[in-house]
């Protein structure tokens, strides 16, 4: 379980195949194999320390065919800068929301723009995500948690939402890089998704009496 504060930037260093090599800023002993690491919001396995970089620790992920085809890490590239977080502690302080490191689909970024010192994203997600999302509500996008300025649900084909990104996050995750066009790992809030479910279950239930 994380948050969707982002710890670190870590960098694609190597790809062979479904395995994953990424250089963090991470103390090596903060490390530890079979432990789980956000990777742009996607829960990933460390499957092997690699050999230091200084005071830094390296690790490989192994990355599935499932994975691959519903996230943006297929696309990743060496050098490509990644957003870390490792897990939440029990009793740790939840400085984002609850977030499962499971994505539920990809969003595109249709605009940036200025806002003060902050910046101001509208994107598009798929269409059956839309009762999900909600004006005020949390979402979390390449693993940053951030809040739903507003939603418009008046395309049948896509649900077009905005957040806003302050100076802080623009500096500290790879949220600075982003540019329309983008695609990015969306995960829907934890809480919204199981309210969803029982008003689906209970909808159902009621037409079948």
């Amino acid at each position: 379980m994380f948050t969707g504060i982002v710890s670190d930037i870590g960098t694609l260093a190597a790809c062979d195949g479904s395995r994953l090599r990424i250089a963090s800023s991470y103390a090596p002993a903060s490390l530890a194999l079979g432990a789980s690491v956000a990777c742009d919001g996607c829960c990933l396995t460390v499957a092997r320390l690699c050999a230091n970089v200084g005071a830094h620790a390296v690790f490989e992920v192994d990355v599935s065919n499932e994975t691959f085809a519903h996230t943006t890490l297929g696309a990743w590239r060496e050098g490509t800068r990644i957003n870390l977080e490792r897990p939440l502690s029990l009793g740790s302080e939840l400085g984002g929301h609850l977030v499962t490191g499971h994505i539920d689909g990809l969003a595109r970024i249709r605009e940036r723009t200025p806002d003060g010192e902050s910046v101001r994203f509208l994107l598009e997600a798929p269409a059956d995500l839309a009762n999900f999302i909600a004006g005020k509500g949390s979402i979390a996008l390449n693993g940053v948690s951030l809040t739903v300025n507003e939603v418009d649900y008046r395309s049948c084909d896509v649900t077009v939402f905005g957040v806003n990104v302050i100076p802080h996050t623009l500096v500290h995750t790879t949220w600075g890089d982003r540019t329309p066009g983008d695609l990015v790992n969306l995960e829907v809030d934890l809480l919204a998704r199981y309210v969803e479910r029982i008003a689906t279950g209970r909808i159902a239930s009621r037409q079948d009496h």
